[in-house]
């Protein structure tokens, strides 16, 4: 077995990194319980935290890249061992060394386009608000009521494109004097932060926080869970505190306070996914299901794993950027409970859950069987 340093030296490199926790650990065992993992193969958050202890970590492992950070086992540890943190600091360890399994090295090219062009998909900045062509979409100003952060992959990902005019037409349609600042965006960062990359993590946010701050920017409208939990968990780690608002949440505000007129019939059998940065992470679950509610013939069934114990994507932790072997996928569960639960849309709020859920389904034999929806292209239908 391998390590990058012996024993001690790399248990103090591990909580230089921010991992210290990992010594609380008295082996219950419990993450692995509900670890998704163990429902495709096998995987032990258990014993990667007992190999840090001892600084037996193989650096060069697969392992340490698996888990998808979706939060399960620190709200099942009773001894706050903070698995997330400890994980990405042994990943924070091997971004140092360039030590990056066959599945994992794409990461050094999504690195290089984040710097480059301030998205992973290496996609041309000056492109980036490209999506809003014919929307009347205007560039944010101070004292705009708020900023659209619509996040790389709703600018650049022809599939997602869908959800961003879908999330502005409905702004529009209710009044809402917002922009966006396209070009001058860029990533937030927070799946590259899970890699272990923080050099380019910080890089940027202080970016980021720079034009927010130079265009009197306030208040922040994201579609994905990511950009909410980095934007409000993470960013004040540089003394600043924007007011962050998911789109779920607007809706379900504007519906309230009667700008938004939920209209048209929408006559499908529905289900709805909580993404793991939304719900888990940030406790967003009840405002997604009550828009979708006062949605005149639309009929809402739960599906197994729901709310708080939500079965995960597999995009988290930077997995949106790594190849996940057929069979150990987590979004072909989730596809294949939704189509027993009889629904025939399978509707969520996460741009990464998105892709993989639209994968698995094209993968699949009978395609046409189930659609895959943001909410907002659910809400745009019937208004």
């Amino acid at each position: 077995m391998e390590t990058v340093a012996p024993y001690k030296e790399i248990i103090d490199v591990i909580k230089a990194s921010g991992g210290d926790a990992f010594k609380r650990c008295f082996q219950c065992g419990l993450c692995d319980v509900v670890c998704p993992w163990n429902k495709v193969t096998t995987f032990s958050m258990r014993k990667l935290i007992r190999e840090a202890t001892f600084g037996l970590t193989e650096i060069e492992s697969e392992e340490i890249w698996r888990c998808t950070t979706c939060g399960k086992c620190p709200q099942q540890c009773p001894r706050d061992v903070k698995q997330i943190e400890s994980g990405v600091s042994l990943r924070r360890i091997a971004t140092e060394y360039g030590v990056f399994p066959a599945s994992v090295r794409p990461i050094r090219t999504i690195s290089g386009s984040l710097v480059g062009e301030g998205n992973p998909l290496n996609e041309e900045r000056k492109k980036r608000a490209d999506w809003a062509e014919g929307l009347s979409v205007k560039t944010f100003t101070e004292g705009m009521e708020i900023l659209y952060f619509p996040c790389c992959y709703l600018s650049y990902d022809p599939r997602l494109k869908k959800v961003a005019r879908a999330t502005a037409n409905i702004l529009n349609r209710a009044g809402v004097d917002f922009g966006i600042l396209g070009a001058k965006e860029n990533c937030c960062g927070e799946s590259i932060r899970k890699t272990g990359d923080e050099d380019v993590f910080k890089r940027l946010a202080k970016e980021n926080i720079k034009t927010f701050i130079d265009h009197g920017v306030k208040k922040i409208l994201v579609s994905s869970p990511h950009c909410y939990h980095t934007f409000k968990n993470e960013y004040p780690e540089f003394m600043v505190n924007f007011e962050v608002v998911h789109i779920s949440q607007y809706l379900f505000a504007l519906i309230n306070e009667g700008r938004l007129e939920l209209k048209n019939e929408y006559g499908k059998k529905v289900t709805y996914h909580d993404p793991c940065y939304l719900g888990r992470h940030n406790g967003i679950y009840d405002e997604p299901r009550e828009v979708l509610k006062k949605i005149p013939g639309l009929e809402l069934n739960e599906m197994p794993e729901s709310r708080v114990d939500s079965l995960c994507c597999g995009g988290g932790g930077g997995r949106i950027w790594m190849e996940t072997p057929k069979g150990e996928r987590f979004c072909d569960i989730r596809i294949e409970q939704a189509i027993d639960g009889g629904a025939e849309v399978l509707i969520t709020s996460c741009p990464y859950c998105i892709t993989n859920f639209e994968d698995s389904r094209l993968n699949r034999e009978n395609s046409e069987v189930i659609q895959i929806k943001d909410i907002t292209e659910i809400v745009q239908e019937v208004i």
